[in-house]
């Protein structure tokens, strides 16, 4: 199986004098998903958990919700001349009675930023296929992943609680700090508890491997969690976000116009610019427990 990282020889320049030295890479290879035996999506990856990878994408497509609906996924041989396993294709088989999507070479698969698909198609199939309202005591009795305390229980955050997120995250990044290349993705309880960590060349499928993790335990939806990535909060991220249930989205950098209009839309909190004590709330500011009135403009 592919690994997460690599060596190779770079040459070192510091202060002019010139060195050579093996430097560590993150791995990237591409992954394709296959569901029930055809071809459905590529994405370049960082090997490693491309089984939940597999399963949360397909969850921020709106075909699974449940891990009763997966019946099984398997990696398949790749093409190569020896017919051996690349294990770069995995095939995702659905259970018995569950919808499979309509399967084209000209399908628009909305979770990336450059379908093509205008920003009010966008959001309309995010709205008609999310399965779980992020509503404030919204619940189907069960806990999610890092549920406050009884199934329903709204979500509130202390904005200190959030200022720690960032560091925690980091500090977790165990790939990160041997190749500086690796975007991370983490879930915590709404009292800053880390309750899991992915780490990807795509912060995407990091949220994924999240999502798909917890789909296969049977956690969704993921009511009583934070979602914190590093780098900014695209639209991507922040569908992915309410297809598994997440109420709380937050950033290290800036989110996209769209992603604003699509939290303000299904009831996502959506916090960038998180460094230190400073943040910017773009929607969802009543589970912030905030000391003052918001005001202005």
């Amino acid at each position: 199986m592919g690994r997460v990282t690599e060596r190779r020889r770079v040459i070192r320049i510091r202060d002019g004098a010139v060195s050579t030295r093996p430097d560590t890479l993150v791995a990237e290879e591409p992954l394709e998903i296959r569901l029930n035996g055809k071809p459905l999506a590529i994405t370049m990856r960082t090997p490693g958990d491309d089984f939940a990878l597999a399963a949360g994408f397909l969850v921020s497509e709106g075909v699974l919700g449940r891990a009763e609906e997966l019946a099984n996924i398997v990696y398949c041989a790749g093409a190569t001349q020896d017919g051996s396993n690349t294990y770069n294709v995995v095939d995702v088989t659905l259970a018995p009675g569950v919808p499979v999507p309509d399967i084209t070479l000209e399908r628009n698969v909305y979770t990336t930023s450059s379908c093509g698909l205008c920003g009010k198609a966008s959001l309309d199939a995010v709205r008609t296929t999310a399965r779980w309202p992020l509503e404030d005591g919204f619940g189907d009795g069960r806990d999610g992943a890092g549920s406050p305390g009884s199934p329903g229980s709204p979500v509130r955050i202390e904005p200190e609680t959030l200022s720690a997120l960032p560091d925690r995250l980091r500090a977790a990044q165990r790939v990160f700090d041997r190749t500086g290349g690796l975007h991370a993705a983490a879930l915590f309880t709404p009292d800053g508890e880390l309750l899991d960590l992915r780490e990807d060349v795509g912060r995407h499928n990091a949220v994924d491997k999240l999502v798909g993790r917890a789909l296969q335990q049977g956690l969704l939806p993921l009511s009583g969690s934070v979602l914190m990535v590093s780098g900014r909060a695209s639209f991507e991220l922040a569908q992915k976000a309410v297809m598994a249930g997440i109420p709380v989205l937050a950033a290290v950098s800036a989110p996209s116009s769209l992603a604003v209009d699509l939290a303000a839309e299904t009831g996502l909190t959506l916090v960038g610019f998180l460094r230190g004590t400073s943040m910017n709330v773009y929607a969802g500011e009543q589970r912030l427990a905030l000391r003052t009135a918001v005001g202005g403009a």
